[in-house]
């Protein structure tokens, strides 16, 4: 059977893995009566919630004789990891835009990425019929953005096609007709992607996506460069740098069929399947023939730029709401992690009872502490830090992002000031239609962490930021932190609502009347900059005298509440993100006072 192997790339919620359940359906992958949940690549609970893709996966459809294998990429830089390696297992690429917001930072990094490996776009302008749609701009958008990625000309002379993928139809003109479906994109597959070359010699595969599978054990999915494989079948693994890695035998040999994965006899050069039966070998490796003797070259991987430590909890409430609270289970599930992800990097701290977890960004490592809380871990964690570097004159490098927010006229100075507090120099600014204003930055990375809440509390919601790693340049210098101090907890027990009544002009809180809370906690965000420790836990004197006033019922103000996302961003140096299955707590590095008093001294000597 004749194939063809593509990628889809789209920026987040431009509608990509919606018209990927249109593709199945329209196919014939699923059966009449087969009940099918909405957005089936997202098979993860969070990319269901958040409406992204995290993980990148595959799956095939059948049409007009020929199989083609579709791969899912992750549309946020933060996941970047995943998006080089799949683009080395595909010969082509749909580049999904949605017809209103045009071509995004996300999608600039990973078609970036295909037209370096030489991949030939179909570029599909999606949700057409939006009432704010501007096609005609937008296409010309994409063709610009091509041209500033050095798309060479064949690269440029993309078809298009436009449709709406929710509708479940395409088609070369924006009015349609809309009768045929999804037909026109997949006969332009067919004719537009070539099929995938195959190499001569015997059985070789770089590892792509890696997963642990309860039953199978570890399973490498990758494409088949040269030669063919079978179940029971010697091969050894060879890494980035020639070294043996191990040898064995493939267990099974899972092929893409629809959403489902089948084991199959034999799978040729060409395919995208999925191997069993090693217990080393990863993602980057060369899995090969045993006569095999050089590794094949695999994709560079961007370096992380954003680290955090992950701490075991010694809160006075530990253990009480999670069941994975020691060192050594963090440490599996951590290293466990690192595994699948190669934009992970982990290493242990001096004290065994911390790690330090380096990544791509806080989204990223926002995803791995959430997904680690659902499986009853508990823990602490910092706020996270910028990975710096120094250069061959031993000059001090940083991180810099370019970052491009959408945001109403009115609200557009209000950023601008912001931004360059955070040290940001503008690059553009440029109206994008509907009274609304694009500005684009390049920032270091230090300042943006904790000002996407920010950016929307200053803009009532209305702006959209989207942040892609640029290059790393000298440092920029101090750039200045949260303004307000907190109110800490002086005691341990349960907040009571007639204390926090009286505190109230202290600042808002960010507990509820009735939780547990302990001495070096905090419960809410003072007015001043300084800290404060009060006393949450004093009831209202009861005496035998009736007051001539009518008690009457304490009205609080709905407290802050803090999101994993929010409280990560937030929180200082000297604090903590207790994180449990069933509360986000923040508190300081060091419950005792005098401790945290010595801390200080300790740092405002080093500083000096």
């Amino acid at each position: 059977m004749s194939i063809r192997n593509i990628a889809i790339i789209a920026h987040v919620d431009h509608g990509k893995t919606t018209l990927v359940d249109e593709l199945l359906k329209q196919s014939g992958s699923f059966r009449e009566n087969q009940r099918v949940a909405e957005r089936v690549m997202d098979s993860n609970d969070l990319e269901k919630e958040r409406g992204i893709t995290i993980l990148a996966k595959a799956t095939s459809v059948d049409w007009k004789g020929v199989r083609i294998n579709i791969v899912d990429t992750p549309g946020h830089a933060d996941f970047g990891g995943e998006v080089e390696r799949i683009l080395s297992m595909v010969d082509g690429a749909i580049v999904l835009v949605d017809s209103s917001e045009g071509p995004m930072p996300q999608t600039k990094f990973v078609v970036g990425k295909a037209l370096k490996v030489g991949l030939k776009p179909i570029v599909a302008i999606n949700k057409i019929d939006r009432p704010d749609g501007r096609h005609e701009e937008v296409l010309n958008e994409v063709f610009d953005l091509f041209a500033n990625l050095d798309a060479t000309d064949e690269q440029l002379d993309f078809p298009i096609l436009y449709g709406s993928g929710r509708n479940g139809w395409m088609n070369v003109n924006p009015e349609g007709p809309k009768d045929e479906g999804m037909a026109p994109l997949l006969d332009l597959v067919l004719k537009h992607v070539p099929e995938p070359t195959v190499a001569e010699g015997p059985f070789r595969l770089i590892g792509t996506i890696l997963e642990a599978n309860p039953f199978l054990g570890r399973i490498i999915t990758g494409r088949i460069h040269s030669g063919s494989i079978k179940p029971n079948q010697a091969v050894k693994v060879l890494g980035q740098d020639g070294k043996l890695i191990e040898t064995g035998r493939i267990s099974k040999i899972l092929a893409f069929r629809g959403i489902e994965r089948t084991a199959i006899d034999e799978a040729h050069a060409g395919d995208i399947v999925a191997i069993a039966g090693l217990s080393k070998g990863t993602v980057a490796d060369t899995f090969c023939d045993p006569s095999v003797t050089e590794a094949m070259k695999a994709q560079p991987i961007d370096p992380p730029t954003v680290t955090m430590s992950f701490i075991v909890n010694d809160s006075p409430l530990a253990g009480t709401e999670g069941d994975k609270v020691t060192s050594r289970v963090i440490r599996d599930r951590l290293f466990k992690e690192a595994e699948g992800n190669v934009a992970l990097k982990i290493e242990e701290a001096e004290g065994k009872d911390s790690f330090y977890v380096s990544g791509r960004g806080e989204l990223q490592l926002a995803v791995l502490i959430e997904t680690m809380r659902r499986e009853g871990f508990e823990l602490a964690v910092s706020r996270p830090r910028v990975v710096m570097h120094k250069d061959e004159n031993g000059t001090t490098m940083e991180p810099i992002e370019e970052v491009v927010i959408d945001v109403d006229e009115e609200h557009s100075g209000v950023v601008v000031q912001k931004m360059s507090e955070r040290k940001a120099e503008m690059t553009e600014l440029r109206p994008s239609g509907g009274n609304r204003i694009r500005l684009k930055f390049l920032a270091p990375t230090r300042g943006l962490i904790g000002y996407q809440s920010e950016l929307l509390t200053d803009t009532r919601g209305t702006a959209v930021m989207n942040r892609l790693f640029h290059d790393y340049q000298p440092y920029k210098g101090a750039i200045g932190g949260r303004v307000n101090g907190v109110l800490l907890s002086n005691a341990s027990g349960e907040a009571v609502a007639y204390a926090m009544f009286n505190l109230e002009d202290r600042g808002p809180m960010i507990i509820e009347p009735g939780e547990k809370v302990y001495a070096g906690m905090i419960i809410g965000i003072h007015t001043r900059d300084n800290d404060l420790e009060v006393n949450v836990l004093k009831g209202k004197q009861l005496t035998n005298i009736r007051a001539a006033g009518k008690d009457e019922a304490v009205k609080l103000t709905p407290p802050i509440r803090m999101t994993l996302d929010r409280a990560l961003s937030w929180i200082q140096d000297d604090e903590l993100m207790e994180v449990t299955p069933k509360s986000i707590r923040l508190r300081k590095m060091f419950l005792d006072a005098n401790d945290r008093k010595r801390f200080d001294k300790q740092r405002a000597a080093g500083a000096a």
